[in-house]
């Protein structure tokens, strides 16, 4: 019964069913809590009840079934910390716990699940330290423990793991030498980014105890404690004079601080000119409808985006002014990052972090690029992601509304970052949709953009499917074989499932290739995906939250093949 739209509560009647051993209610829209008679069927190995709503602890009950193999509880509201009994599930091979409100630590009986294969704690409020009984979780094939509050150490015993195709401990607070026996040489930095303090393998170079312990307590008793009182001295006088001047401050130049309470770093506009040899063409990245995009080295050494309105652009202003809005406070990974604002009368301009290998337009369609299966589904796994953060975990859900690949920039790690903000709208709480008169991009606008104007998440998601389409079919929403009543979706739903590799980009599959029955089964998820995200009703569509699982999932089985 997954993938519907149910909602209310699961009746403790569903526990009569004693023979039952397969209970799958994901993706709906249940709520309440999980019921704890759940633990008494000694039948079910498989319970799926993940993208719902339902909130509360998990009932002591469920740690109980030695039965069960595969337990999915992510996106949902769950809370409390996760049992020591959770060494009970003996039999257990994938638990996916990803996605709730779980704190305390994580306990350290999990070592014990000898046929684990598949664990997922991301994106909970846990804390303390990686447990060193990881190291005995031989099967163990797929970690994600990022966006947390974990601490310590990455355990040494961890390098014994010879199965591990995936790590994330990304976004915690760990510190110390990255392991780099077994496997972990073989992961990127992605895996430990938001870390400050970890060093090793791809990332700083480690310290020596004696130049790095030492040296600090030197350094504290040479230089920090005799300047101590200079330093809150110089910072009270700061502070007053900020006082005095924060009312629409301005610069010799003339450039206005406004909107400063969005501003990250002050911008004169001769410090851009300086950087882009005076907005010279040879810097030049892109234009786009209300302005263009330079490459810009700052005196300080910083490389940067400057993202110059035109400001005889019809709706320029608008455009500035709502993606202030919209980047003011906003703080993600795979967001474009915001460095600095100049604004006066005669210009307006965001200082952004630099993409030095530009958007995913440019990887899909020039001859001396290429992207594997692999890369993409990371990439719109990335733009999924910043997509969940900006609709669900923010307090005003902000619409992006105006998804494309040219909006998808690609770090030196090929990383991708969702970036112009220029029509996008913030949504409260009491107004989940909002009209507008200002278009997106034809070919990636929902038919409720065009029909009477409505903006909302899921129109976002809508454009999400038709660019998760084009990623992996190469061909644009706009190709002239797309007219009258075939469009990009009908395209698709037409071939699925039977013939939907004959849709798919021919450099992707290759008959004969080690992994091309797993990379077939992936296709037709990422393309079943594509279609629940494009419905024409926005009530039929899924959710980000949902779409980010999912895609999760493609990438887990992909990698145990």
């Amino acid at each position: 019964m997954g993938g519907n739209r149910l909602d209310g509560t699961i009746q403790a009647n569903i526990c009569n069913l004693n023979d039952l051993y397969f209970l799958a209610l994901n993706n709906n829209k249940l709520s309440g809590r999980i019921p704890s008679c759940l633990g008494n069927l000694s039948s079910l190995t498989q319970l799926y009840l993940g993208s719902n709503q339902f909130f509360s602890s998990l009932p002591p009950s469920l740690w109980l079934n030695n039965k069960i193999q595969v337990l999915d509880l992510s996106s949902n509201h769950l809370s409390g910390s996760i049992s020591l009994n959770v060494s009970l599930l003996s039999s257990i091979t994938d638990l996916f716990l990803s996605s709730n409100q779980f704190t305390g630590e994580i306990p350290s009986t999990l070592g014990q699940l000898q046929h684990l294969v598949n664990l997922t704690l991301s994106v909970n409020m846990l804390h303390g330290h990686i447990p060193r009984s990881f190291g005995s979780l031989a099967g163990l094939e797929y970690l994600d423990l990022s966006q947390n509050n974990l601490s310590g150490v990455i355990p040494l015993s961890m390098e014994k793991l010879q199965y591990l195709i995936y790590l994330n401990v990304s976004f915690n607070h760990l510190t110390g030498k990255i392991p780099d026996g077994g496997l972990f040489r073989n992961f990127s930095t992605q895996s430990f980014m938001g870390n400050d303090a970890l060093c090793g393998l791809q990332l700083r170079a480690c310290e020596s105890p004696e130049h790095g312990e030492s040296r600090k307590v030197r350094s504290l008793l040479k230089y920090v404690l005799p300047t101590l009182a200079l330093i809150l001295l110089v910072a009270i006088f700061v502070i007053v004079a900020l006082r005095l001047r924060s009312k629409n401050t301005k610069f010799q130049d003339g450039t206005s601080l406004e909107p400063h309470h969005f501003m990250r770093k002050r911008i004169s506009y001769y410090d851009m000119l300086r950087a882009t040899d005076n907005f010279d063409e040879s810097n030049l990245i892109g234009n786009g409808s209300y302005g263009s995009v330079y490459k810009a080295k700052f005196a300080d050494g910083v490389i940067a985006a400057v993202k110059v309105f035109n400001l005889d652009s019809r709706g320029a202003f608008k455009s500035f002014d709502s993606e202030c809005k919209a980047m003011r406070d906003i703080r993600h990974r795979n967001l474009v990052k915001v460095i600095g604002v100049c604004s006066n009368l005669d210009v307006k301009a965001l200082v952004l972090e630099y993409m030095p290998n530009g958007n995913l337009e440019r990887w899909l369609y020039s001859f001396n690029h290429c992207l594997d299966f692999v890369k993409r589904l990371e990439i719109m796994l990335d733009v999924a992601s910043a997509l969940e953060y900006l609709h669900h975990n923010y307090l005003h859900p902000i619409v992006h509304y105006d998804l494309k690949p040219n909006n998808v920039l690609l770090d030196e790690d090929m990383v991708a970052h969702l970036g112009d903000f220029g029509i996008a709208k913030i949504l409260t709480l009491h107004n989940q949709a909002a009209q507008t008169d200002t278009l997106g991009t034809i070919g990636y606008m929902a038919p409720e953009y065009g029909a009477v104007g409505i903006v909302s998440a899921m129109g976002d998601v809508y454009s999400y499917g038709i660019l998760l389409a084009e990623t992996f079919t190469r061909k644009k929403p706009t190709d002239e074989m797309f007219s009258g009543d075939l469009t990009m979706e009908r395209w698709i739903s037409e071939s699925f499932p039977r013939n939907i590799m004959q849709r798919v980009d021919g450099n992707l599959v290759v008959e004969g290739e080690e992994n091309f029955a797993v990379k077939q089964i992936c296709l037709k998820s990422i393309m079943e995906l594509v279609l629940q995200c494009t419905q024409d009703l926005p009530e039929n569509r899924i959710n980000m939250k949902q779409v980010v699982d999912a895609l999760k999932k493609i990438i887990s089985k992909f990698h145990q093949h």
